[in-house]
């Protein structure tokens, strides 16, 4: 009866094996204390920064008011009344659109070129150029949003500019590629590309450089060539690497850079490139419809969520790797 009762509180989780457990951790806790405080000031400001605002999201479902605060606005009636009005708008069909062709162009296009750049650069033979390549590709990185659509501006002006005066050179006509919507989208992207390009490839580089040497020697022995070599070994070594960031990169599809869409925006080129996130710019703190634009902002994030959870989901069926 005795070890039917103990039997019961073990299987309940309040008996030695749950108090060894507890015991333990604390044990764990005490033992890397030093590493728990490092971790504290990560913990503290994005407990802060990122979950703390979260509160605000209940505007969302409010009829927000400056003067009556956030605790003291009344709450909407339907509740989801923002939600339909922005579902039912006009334009929700075109800002859907136009944020998710940038998105995926963005992905499609630019998600692969630093993973062939690294693996290119992986193969050169002369290490100091090399090393040249790799700090002239990832400067670009460090040139802030606003200079770098100056620099767009001013190399693809109509008539001024140094790609249509290479242009005219062959004999063609200018082209106006800030005030054409046609192109907007590809100076968008090829433009965050060149930019991002050899930052990204930083982290495929530092993968490959785990990959052990022998495994090289082996298949140059067989008589492999460097396309198989990329393709058999070294691919095959950073997959994990480029799952995760492939997932984190899908979870923030909906997340197009706001200040890069804003300052290429004109009354030319308004069709392709008003996005969520500029819209919600505009009628939240322009035209001060504060409530309306959390409601906007609040289901560019939940959509976001259900991409990582789905592409995270197939990740870990597919190739049993995940982030959770």
């Amino acid at each position: 009866m005795l070890k039917a009762d103990a039997s019961l509180a073990v299987s309940a989780g309040v008996g030695p094996v749950h108090k060894s457990k507890m015991t333990r951790k604390l044990n764990d806790i005490k033992k890397n204390a030093g590493l728990y405080l490092l971790l504290f000031p990560t913990l503290f400001f994005v407990g802060l920064f990122s979950y703390g605002p979260m509160y605000g999201i209940q505007i969302a479902f409010k009829d927000f008011s400056v003067r009556r605060g956030i605790m003291g606005s009344e709450w909407m009636d339907p509740l989801f009344h923002h939600f339909i009005v922005f579902f039912s708008a006009h334009n929700f069909w075109q800002l859907l659109w136009n944020t998710l062709a940038l998105s995926l162009y963005t992905l499609i296009i630019g998600f692969p070129i630093p993973i062939i750049f690294a693996l290119l650069l992986n193969y050169l033979r002369f290490p100091k150029f090399k090393k040249v390549v790799q700090t002239v590709s990832y400067a670009p990185f460090f040139i802030s949003t606003v200079v770098k659509v100056g620099m767009i501006t001013v190399f693809f002006h109509n008539s001024t500019g140094l790609v249509n005066i290479f242009i005219n050179l062959l004999g063609f006509e200018s082209i106006r590629f800030i005030g054409t919507p046609e192109y907007f989208r590809h100076l968008f992207v090829w433009t965050g590309i060149w930019q991002t390009m050899g930052w990204s490839a930083i982290i495929y580089i530092a993968a490959l450089a785990g990959v052990s040497p022998e495994f090289h020697e082996a298949a140059i022995m067989d008589g492999a060539t460097k396309f198989k070599r990329m393709l058999h070994i070294d691919l095959p070594t950073i997959l994990p690497t480029v799952v995760i960031l492939l997932i984190l990169n899908v979870g923030n599809l909906m997340a197009v850079g706001f200040e890069k869409a804003f300052l290429m925006q004109n009354n030319l080129n308004l069709e392709v490139s008003e996005v969520i996130a500029t819209y919600v710019y505009k009628i939240g703190l322009l035209n001060a419809q504060h409530s309306f634009a959390t409601a906007v902002g609040l289901f560019n994030s939940v959509v976001n969520l259900i991409l990582l959870l789905l592409v995270n989901l197939v990740a870990r069926k597919m190739a049993d790797i995940s982030l959770f």
